[in-house]
């Protein structure tokens, strides 16, 4: 059985859960969002934990027990705290602005590169100087969707990756790259 579907996802203060046919709404205090119920599995709330059933053991509802249980547990957690990625542009005279919905990065092409952001993610700019003295940006990025989040950060990631002779490009804080030896004359 999966351990992951079986655990009950807790409802924080402030978090309603409601169950519309096979559709799961959860609203909290920074938005409300919305899951389809895959076939198969089924949700009971008891008082404050919504509890994911399934049908029966076939190794596709068993996968998909836990991956339901999954996202579930990152809307409840999307809507009571809120998700954030946090990238840093690094290199001499690589630049990020923001202007209404659009995110321009000049990140050493020849043109601004201009990427669109969608509504229910906040984006914000700071600038810093890092550990080896390079110019740095930090792009922060937020919002309730766990997966839109994401994956908007990894759109703006690979406009520009880190390269690995000088460190320059766009990486998440976190990441760490492995530098290697240029040329020796």
């Amino acid at each position: 059985m999966s351990r992951i579907g079986r655990k009950p996802v807790p409802l924080p203060e402030g978090v309603q859960a409601r169950l519309d046919g096979r559709t799961l709404r959860v609203k909290g205090k920074l938005g409300e969002l919305s899951y389809s119920l895959p076939e198969g599995i089924g949700c009971e709330q008891d008082g404050g934990l919504l509890r994911l059933l399934r049908a029966n053991d076939e190794p596709r509802t068993k996968a998909l027990h836990g991956l339901a249980r999954a996202l579930i547990n990152n809307m409840v957690v999307g809507v009571s705290e809120g998700f954030t990625r946090r990238l840093e542009v690094r290199g001499t005279g690589y630049r990020a602005a923001v202007s209404g919905q659009k995110l321009t990065l000049n990140v050493g092409y020849s043109h601004p590169v201009v990427v669109e952001f969608p509504r229910g993610i906040a984006v914000r700019i700071e600038g810093t100087t890092t550990r080896e003295q390079l110019p740095t940006t930090v792009i922060t990025v937020q919002g309730i969707d766990k997966g839109l989040v994401g994956h908007w950060a990894d759109m703006v990631r690979r406009v520009r990756p880190p390269e690995p002779f000088k460190g320059k490009g766009i990486r998440y804080e976190d990441e760490r790259v492995v530098r290697k030896a240029g040329k020796t004359g």
